[in-house]
């Protein structure tokens, strides 16, 4: 049994069938209008071709001269008239006319309306079966009766004296309206070949527009696509990613709120990808379609950018762009990187302590106290801290001495000197920790991955030697010995509540073609992954800074010569950051 429900007949099927019954309905009716105008107009036709007959013989002079003897004349039916109408001229007359011209009849009259001609014989003498007073008033006229030969369409007209001064008969011409059908019936078949045609013709356009709704739709039907909508909606508005998807000419065809929110735009359907405000990165990750995720800038947010290209049956129907906030996670991380630098330090000083007071115990121990005090009193000269980074007593906070003290042990590592500028000076606490490490720290790490592999090629001695730090390293420092090998320099001074940072290094300096698009998210010297891969330091740092309406900016790309001005010839970045610094408690001590 078939169904009656609402999904028993498929979409294109209902579209189709209906376009059929649109298509014939309409050429319905217009056959049915060219069938009645052309019956009207045939009509009309052979009333005029009728007219012109009976004007043709009604004009006739022998006609005339013929109908005049008779009006006037009483004449007496019978035999004897009917014989002497039959050889008359006017019988001829009609006869040949009728002939000639394929009327059904033509009938002549006297000015009584009797029959002077006619194509019955047994009818001459008699009167006419239709009223001819108005004819016989002298007027022309046509009119579609039905007389003795049956239903015609006849033209009426005077017959005047020879003199032309009165109306003595009439002529009547019938053209049969078997001869109007037939004319039409012939008509009306080319006109059903071309409806037929056209018929045809609008069935396959019919049968290709179903086909192309049906692509269009992808075979999906009405009550498909309303779920789908209902669908999407609940699914964009309700999941925590944002959602941006183009169709396969890069038009703007879904975008939710969480997309317009983190990405900052607010485009219209149809609008271009080019013309709706994404950074360039995010731009280049969305074109790319590639499905590798892309870690991006956008205003004060952190964000990672994922875009997939759609197909369906192998065919390109565009692409989607996936977009999650990290900005929180970011936040965690910097932080947390701030506690695995303390920890580092703590670790270090600890060592320290350790290795200090074993030797403290042996003096002891081995009884010689005068020692051990002045050892002691050494220790309280130079602080925990000082070997460590020389100068580091010049900066109030201990959450930044510790975090400048783990980036001059991790620089060791890498065999680059770590050392402070002779101007340095900060006499306050952090209020904006988590803020302060993120840019010093990626400028110090910035800096000493350019220092390291400045002078990579160089090795031997003066790797060492930078990298075992010891008295040459402090001598350094304190304005003594000179240092081998790479170094970077970090000067901290601050104006108020704001602190300014300049971070110079020993390396080869910034290439010129990445000097006006090195704070560019994705422009990077070094090769790495993560997420997104390299190139998006320096535009965090950038971002952080300004968010607090400061800014970082690279001072000198480096490269030239060292002279009394710069004693290191790789490039400096320097750092303005408002509002950063506080007389009272530092904010990590009041956290902690």
């Amino acid at each position: 049994m078939l169904s009656l429900g609402p999904r028993s007949v498929r979409l294109r099927t209902q579209i189709l069938l209906l376009q059929i019954a649109v298509v014939g309905l309409a050429l319905g009716l217009a056959f049915g209008v060219f069938a009645y105008v052309s019956g009207q107009r045939l009509s009309g036709e052979y009333g005029q071709r009728a007219l012109a007959i009976a004007r043709t013989v009604a004009s006739d002079p022998d006609v005339r001269a013929e109908v005049a003897r008779y009006a006037g004349t009483p004449l007496k039916p019978g035999p004897q008239l009917k014989d002497e109408l039959a050889r008359g001229d006017l019988e001829h007359l009609a006869d040949d006319a009728r002939l000639r011209t394929d009327a059904l009849f033509v009938v002549i009259t006297d000015d009584a309306g009797l029959r002077l001609a006619h194509p019955d014989h047994d009818r001459l003498g008699e009167m006419v079966s239709t009223d001819p007073t108005k004819a016989l008033g002298g007027t022309e006229y046509v009119i579609q009766e039905h007389g003795t030969l049956g239903e015609s369409v006849r033209a009426k007209v005077p017959v005047f004296a020879p003199n032309g001064e009165s109306v003595v008969g009439e002529v009547s011409v019938g053209i049969s309206t078997a001869a109007v059908r037939d004319q039409l019936l012939n008509d009306l078949r080319r006109a059903g070949l071309l409806i037929g045609g056209a018929l045809l013709a609008g069935i396959a356009g019919s049968v290709l527009l179903a086909r192309r709704w049906h692509g269009l739709t992808l075979g999906l039907e009405p009550s498909d696509l309303a779920d789908l909508v209902r669908e999407q909606d609940a699914v964009l508005h309700g999941i925590g990613e944002g959602v941006v998807a183009v169709d396969a000419k890069w038009r703007i065809t879904v975008v939710n709120d969480e997309a317009r929110r983190l990405l900052a735009i607010d485009p219209a359907p149809g609008s271009e990808l080019d013309a709706i405000g994404l950074t360039p990165r995010v731009l280049q990750a969305f074109r790319s379609a590639d499905g590798h995720p892309v870690q991006a800038a956008v205003g004060d947010r952190i964000v990672v950018v994922t875009a997939r290209a759609v197909t369906r049956d192998h065919r390109p129907l565009g692409a989607v762009l996936s977009v999650r906030d990290r900005t929180d996670v970011e936040s965690l991380t910097r932080q947390l990187d701030a506690v695995s630098t303390m920890s580092t330090v703590l670790r270090a000083q600890r060592h320290e302590f350790a290795n200090r007071l074993h030797l403290l115990s042996g003096l002891l121990h081995t009884g010689r106290p005068d020692e051990a005090t002045r050892y002691l009193e050494d220790l309280l000269g130079s602080g925990p801290l000082g070997a460590t980074l020389p100068g580091i007593d010049t900066i109030r906070d201990p959450y930044l001495q510790a975090f400048l003290s783990a980036k001059a042990a991790h620089a060791r590592e890498q065999g680059v000197h770590l050392r402070l500028g002779p101007n340095t000076w900060v006499d306050a606490n952090l209020a904006a920790p988590v803020d302060v490490t993120t840019v010093l720290g990626n400028l110090i790490d910035n800096a000493i991955d350019a220092a390291a592999t400045g002078t990579a090629a160089a090795g031997g001695a003066a790797t060492d030697g930078a990298a075992t730090g010891g008295a040459a390293a402090d001598g350094a420092a304190t304005g003594g010995l000179a240092v081998d090998g790479p170094v970077v320099e970090v000067e901290l001074v601050r104006e108020g509540e704001t602190l300014h940072i300049a971070v110079v290094d020993s390396g080869p300096g910034i290439a010129p073609e990445l000097v006006d698009s090195v704070f560019s998210e994705g422009v990077s010297t070094k090769s790495g992954g993560g997420v997104g891969g390299r190139g998006l330091g320096l535009a965090l740092s950038r971002q952080v800074a300004r968010v607090r309406d400061g800014d970082v900016r690279l001072a000198d790309p480096g490269g030239g010569a060292v002279g009394a001005e710069k004693s290191l010839r790789g490039a400096e970045f320097i750092a303005r950051m408002p509002g950063v610094l506080t007389e009272e408690e530092p904010a990590w001590a009041e956290e902690s």
